[in-house]
């Protein structure tokens, strides 16, 4: 498997673990009432992204077509399928027990959008092992 494949990877598994911690601190923020988690989270975002819009090196990588992808992947397991569950989720468990609140809607997406990420970070480490496996298969023929 190409570096920029590997590069790629762990920029995506970087990216989603820098949005899930903006993620779970929202929540810790509406659990405290303090909005000092959520700042520090958004700070060090921004401070990321900043870096890597200014750093020239940086901002061609990310450029490329493949880590381009794989961050769309890691996009669609911590932001597009989690939402969709957890709105169904909310409404089977407000239909069925009881009505839910904010925090424990956002609690619910966090739950199921940090899954998402452990099952992102497993597809690309099964891809990996493959790759590693038909690569020494390959070698030995």
């Amino acid at each position: 498997m190409p570096k920029v494949r590997h590069y790629a990877d762990l920029v995506a598994t970087l990216a989603g673990l820098m949005w899930l911690a903006v993620f779970w601190s929202v929540s810790a923020s509406a659990r405290i009432g303090s909005l000092e988690p959520t700042l520090a989270a958004v700070l060090a975002l921004g401070s990321m992204i900043l870096v890597s819009f200014v750093h020239r090196p940086i901002r061609v990588l990310l450029g490329r077509y493949h880590v381009r992808k794989r961050r769309t992947e890691m996009w669609m397991h911590i932001l597009a399928l989690p939402l969709t569950l957890a709105f169904l989720i909310a409404i089977v468990i407000e239909a069925l027990f009881t009505p839910l609140g904010g925090a424990q809607k956002m609690l619910l997406f966090n739950v199921l959008a940090t899954s998402g990420w452990g099952v992102f970070v497993l597809t690309l480490l099964g891809k990996w092992l493959i790759h590693r496996f038909n690569a020494r298969r390959q070698g030995r023929a």
